[in-house]
């Protein structure tokens, strides 16, 4: 029986601050060096950040990667018995690859190269990257034999592990840049856990954690024995270094033993007592859902040097959970609601929005659109007259008068973004995206699109949870119960309310998931029970809407399928099948 004490380094690194990077990366070999450690393992590529796309495309930058690594190798020189395996970009002659780094005695002393490169869903290694083809060998740590894998090389059934194994592996040791998606953690543990019975050996999954543009890395590192059993979880959402002691049993006689090279052969921790792993509790959907969009949100400002953030509050369900988990994110001080009524919204709408903003704690002004809304129908009477050379009456507008009040809302948020540099949160749900209910330079406008990839009815489990988590705090709900009972409503003709434009979204919200998520047919959805009517109407409104979802800025991703990386369509598209 061995033992090795095992530092899982889950850090929020900044795609192509090679600099920051470096410094998280030698301040944990020096925590893992203080707890004793054996091994210290970081997340996929986390030098460079994840994913660094065309910026491996510029020699300098790789230069810098390279340059990177030589500082943070050299932090494991003052500690003799310390291994660290570091994620970066190896150039190999015209070729890069998606590499790690064994480090050891302030040096690499060998490189795995990723051998499956995924070219899916927001993945394009491809693009980039070769892959590895070396022969394989085993890293003799502390008297066990070590191997190691990137990401993808774990998830085929046949895969490199399997090698790895029958040459004698006793532990595996994962690097991954893994992004969240609703219920993703739970399918990553099933699938390490079937590698480990597999194997026979224990896995080391070290994940990435934190916000990189649209995508969310929830990080979640964890061991499996290899029984399959989770012995250690880390927290979700939560950068942070774990320290675990595994005992190891010696494994069978390899059937073709491959080459170990020995880095340390002693156990630094062997006379410390032992760290039993600690295992985080699993969150629920909702939960899960909820952190993501702030640690989303959060990175997105900080990370690109925002200040404060503004949000246009309607007293609707949408506005409210934006506004909520900005100020969840970044702090009550630093987020901004501005009511912008006109003619159209009702007092109980705008007394809402008041008291959400008074709930919160945050910054909120109003700013009535009516002067503006009668100057541009004035401006534009001329050209709006009717069949019979008289001016139309702003009620006979229909769709361009409800419109031309959200482009005047839009034009005031973009005002106040101008004159203090606050950042603009646009509040529609993916509900809407989808079938295009929204206004295109109206609320589709700003920096960041919160809840882009969260469908309605999501909207609404996520506002009633976190009241919840806040009357079980004892704390008032911040989401006024008037909000979350009333119908939707955009509020830019009399009386109006969604289900007049809109199937359900008790009917709407599965069909758009079964359309947009799984792929299915016009016909599959018809044999899934979908009346033949709505689906047409549906699948027309989603495809004609690919043009607006194509200038809409980013949006967080929680789904399996988001729009934008995940969801590549061409706007000029005549099929209908």
């Amino acid at each position: 029986m061995s033992r090795l004490r095992v530092a899982l380094a889950q850090v929020n690194a900044v795609v192509g601050d090679l600099d920051g990077n470096t410094d998280l990366v030698v301040a944990a070999v020096e925590e893992a060096a203080h707890h004793r450690c054996d091994l210290v393992v970081f997340p996929e590529l986390v030098l460079a950040g994840y994913p660094p796309e065309d910026l491996l495309l510029r020699p300098a930058f790789v230069d810098g990667v390279a340059a990177a690594l030589r500082r943070a190798a050299e932090a494991t020189g003052p500690h003799p018995g310390l291994v660290a395996v570091i994620g970066f970009v190896e150039r190999d002659g015209d070729h890069l690859h998606n590499a790690a780094a064994i480090c050891a005695e302030g040096r690499v002393r060998g490189v795995y190269r990723k051998r499956l490169l995924p070219n899916y869903a927001v993945f394009d290694e491809d693009r980039y990257f070769e892959p590895g083809n070396e022969s394989p060998l085993l890293w003799g740590i502390a008297g066990v034999s070590v191997g190691v894998a990137i990401c993808e090389d774990a998830w085929a059934d046949d895969g490199p592990l399997v090698n790895l194994a029958l040459g004698g592996a006793e532990v595996m040791v994962l690097l991954n840049a893994s992004p969240f998606h609703a219920g993703k953690r739970l399918e990553r543990e099933h699938t390490i856990s079937r590698r480990a019975v597999e194997t026979g050996c224990d896995q080391i999954y070290v994940n990435l954690v934190g916000g990189q543009d649209e995508l969310i890395f929830d990080g979640g590192s964890f061991i499996v024995d290899r029984t399959g059993q989770v012995v250690h979880r880390s927290s979700s959402f939560v950068a942070g270094i774990a320290v675990v002691d595994l005992d190891i049993a010696a494994g069978a006689s390899p059937a073709v033993a491959l080459p170990v090279v020995e880095l340390t052969d002693h156990t630094a921790a062997a006379s410390e007592s032992l760290l039993a792993p600690q295992a985080a509790p699993m969150l629920t959907e909702v939960e899960e859902v909820y952190a993501a969009l702030v640690v989303g949100l959060r990175d997105y400002v900080n990370k690109n040097g925002f200040g404060d953030v503004v949000v246009g509050l309607s007293g609707g369900i949408d506005s409210s959970l934006v506004a909520t988990i900005a100020a969840d994110a970044l702090g009550p001080d630093r987020v901004h609601g501005v009511a912008l009524p006109s003619r159209y919204s009702s007092a109980h709408s705008h007394a809402d929005a008041e008291e959400l903003a008074t709930r919160l704690g945050i910054d909120m002004r109003t700013i009535p659109i009516e002067a503006g809304h009668a100057a541009l129908l004035g401006m534009l009477g001329p050209s709006f007259v009717g069949d019979d050379g008289m001016p139309v009456d702003d009620a006979d507008l229909g769709l361009t008068g409800e419109n031309l009040q959200s482009r005047i809302r839009a034009v005031a948020i973009m005002a106040l973004s101008n004159r203090f540099g606050w950042l603009v949160l646009t509040t529609s749900n993916k509900s809407e995206s989808a079938v295009g209910y929204s206004t295109l330079y109206g609320d589709s406008a700003g920096g960041l699109a919160v809840i882009k990839d969260v469908p309605k009815l999501l909207v609404y489990r996520l506002c009633r949870h976190r009241n919840e988590v806040a009357a079980a705090a004892g704390e008032v709900p911040p989401i006024p119960v008037a909000v979350l009972d009333k119908p939707p409503s955009a509020e830019l003709r009399p009386g109006q309310r969604d289900d007049q434009s809109l199937p359900p979204y008790e009917i709407l919200d599965p069909l758009l998931e079964a359309y947009v998520e799984g792929d299915r047919s016009v016909a599959e959805l018809i044999a899934d029970g979908h009346d033949p009517a709505l689906v047409a109407r549906v699948v027309r409104l989603v495809d004609a809407a690919e043009f607006k979802r194509r200038q809409s800025p980013p949006g967080l991703r929680v789904t399996t399928k988001a729009f934008g990386k995940d969801r590549r369509l061409p706007i000029t598209n005549a099929y209908r099948g």
